[in-house]
């Protein structure tokens, strides 16, 4: 990964989680760090630590990507101060809920971060990647966007969103020297459930199948400066939305009480 070294990487929600663990694995390659975060109290523990750790000095800056106003600003003082090299769209949440039950402003909190500010984070960092014609977008959605299961209708959404527009952004960018990839993982042990799943039953259910931050992490570094359309994790979850995309009244048929783990 000689190809990280001296770069700057801009994470997003990266206090703690997925995010804090790349922080830490593009630092242990040489990268060049700008962390954002709406939590600035962790956000300064990640940078304290990737100082002592790697003697790398992050820039980090308070951001709730669901804010646009907040997103051009601090991208604006971003862009002043450093040459993006990768972003990583990190930053973004989850409700599970009955779509009969869910709170219409949770809804649209979720597809206010998950998809228009990382729309935003995107739309900032572009124009000096396209006039330097190199750079790399990374998109974190998820295996839910696509296939949704009970409980996860408005998140599924928005990742299928983040899905649709960063296949489209790919096809716009094609001769521009800028690779565009989409994560799409299944679980992974982190803070996501304390919000998306008070009950716990979800986490309990799915336990086993978890995925590692350092898994995911390692799977989306080694892509870094790689034509890497999208990174299906894990391969087994990733085979059975291929197989719903195929025949989707057969595997909801035959998925039955697999689907309900919320």
């Amino acid at each position: 990964m000689k190809e990280l070294k001296g770069k700057t990487v801009v994470i997003t929600g990266a206090s703690g989680g997925l995010g804090a663990q790349l922080a830490h694995d593009a630092a242990s390659l040489g990268a060049q760090l700008v962390l954002v975060s709406r939590n600035m109290e962790k956000l300064a523990a990640v940078k304290n630590n990737l100082k002592e750790t790697f003697n790398v000095d992050a820039l980090i800056y308070t951001l709730d990507v669901g804010n646009i106003e907040e997103v051009k600003a601090v991208f604006e003082e971003i862009i002043r101060t450093v040459s993006v090299d990768v972003l990583i769209n990190n930053a973004g949440y989850g409700i599970f809920d009955y779509f009969v039950d869910a709170d219409l402003n949770d809804l649209s909190g979720m597809l206010q971060t998950n998809v228009v500010g990382l729309m935003a984070c995107t739309q900032s960092v572009l124009p000096q990647m396209i006039e330097r014609r190199s750079g790399h977008i990374i998109n974190i959605a998820s295996q839910a966007g696509k296939i949704s299961t009970p409980k996860s209708s408005g998140y599924a959404a928005s990742k299928h969103a983040v899905l649709g527009f960063s296949n489209g952004l790919r096809m716009e960018l094609a001769d521009s020297g800028i690779q565009v990839t989409t994560v799409n993982p299944g679980p992974i042990e982190t803070n996501f459930f304390s919000i998306a799943d008070k009950s716990g039953t979800y986490e309990k259910n799915v336990k086993r199948w978890m995925l590692s931050p350092e898994y995911v992490s390692n799977r989306i570094i080694s892509a870094i400066g790689r034509p890497v359309r999208e990174i299906n994790l894990p391969r087994w979850m990733n085979a059975g939305s291929t197989l719903y995309q195929l025949f989707p009244r057969l595997v909801e048929k035959l998925g039955g009480n697999a689907f309900k783990q919320k």
